[in-house]
């Protein structure tokens, strides 16, 4: 197997602490821009409304059309340029109760101003309230199912600490991401949930091969002796060339599919390249930490108690 590393020796369990400041501080801001902007910004998968997708025959300034839609008075309307001056996503709060209305009530609002010129609607999609809602529980309920599942297959598989420090680790890479989302103004749609429910599943199996070769390393009575964290900062380093690799070949993926993949990908590949960064990371700086710091707390509760019965 091709390697970056030729017998790595890096402490990563050594700069912990580092790893988690670095970790408290980018969740800190992540969590910042979330409560100054009012919380996360949902899409109309989970916010409900109206999305059409209109190009124009020439590049037309934002405050025109939102001038022209101010004068159906369908509310605070948001509209973005979408890859090119001449084509827009309007997204339009719940004033109608069908696609169909709303989207003649824009037509006939564009048509009305000359200056505009011809108008191409090219996509709508339309979520009620309700709709939006029970997506919004239906996600929760699918990122909350998904941890539970990974906590009883990593803790059948090794032991209920590695299970609670590959979710804590998973719970980071997801307020990361959700803090970057924020930070560049991202919606929260259903593509970018897909998003972040791949991310689970990359950064937990990057994590169990590292749990995995601790395993094989005490079977072979490689590390007999050793303290437990100079076992995890092996398996770490015994792995990191792969962990490496992968993970750069789908940072190049995602990276391509960000730069030429166009705008109904762009916010997807974002997330992706960040959770993969992330993913990574956590692999490597948090998720061994945290056990060798649980273990450590256990073994110091557990000499006290010793240190008192003798006492007595």
């Amino acid at each position: 197997m091709f390697q970056i590393f030729v017998d790595p020796r890096f402490d990563f369990i050594g700069k912990r602490r580092w790893a988690y400041l670095a970790s408290v501080v980018f969740i800190l801001i992540g969590l910042g821009s979330m409560v100054a902007k009012g919380g996360l910004r949902y899409g109309i998968d989970f916010s409900g409304g109206t999305l059409i997708q209109v190009r124009f025959e020439r590049a037309v300034p934002v405050e025109r059309i939102r001038t022209s839609l101010e004068r159906i008075q369908m509310g605070e309307s948001v509209i973005q340029e979408f890859g090119d001056p001449r084509e827009f996503i309007l997204r339009l709060p719940l004033a109608e109760t069908s696609a169909e209305a709303v989207t003649r009530r824009v037509q006939e609002a564009l048509a009305a101003d000359q200056a505009l010129g011809k108008a191409e609607i090219r996509r709508v999609e339309f979520v009620g309230p309700q709709v939006g809602r029970d997506l919004q529980v239906q996600a929760l309920y699918a990122v909350l199912w998904s941890m539970a599942g990974i906590l009883i297959y990593v803790a059948i598989r090794f032991d209920l600490k590695g299970g609670f420090a590959s979710i804590a680790a998973i719970v980071h890479d997801v307020l990361v991401c959700l803090g970057a989302m924020s930070l560049t103004n991202r919606e929260l749609s259903l593509p970018l949930l897909a998003g972040l429910l791949t991310i689970i599943g990359y950064s937990v199996n990057d994590t169990i091969v590292a749990y995995d070769r601790v395993r094989e390393n005490r079977g072979k009575g490689l590390r007999k002796g050793q303290p437990f964290a100079n076992q995890i900062n092996a398996a770490i380093n015994q792995t990191l060339s792969r962990t490496v690799l992968t993970a750069l070949t789908t940072f190049f993926s995602t990276v391509v599919l960000y730069l030429f993949g166009g705008k109904v990908l762009e916010d997807l590949a974002f997330v992706l390249t960040v959770g993969v960064i992330t993913g990574t990371y956590s692999t490597v700086y948090i998720a061994g930490s945290l056990i060798v710091d649980w273990t450590g707390w256990m073994e110091g509760r557990w000499r006290a108690r010793k240190k008192l019965v003798a006492k007595a």
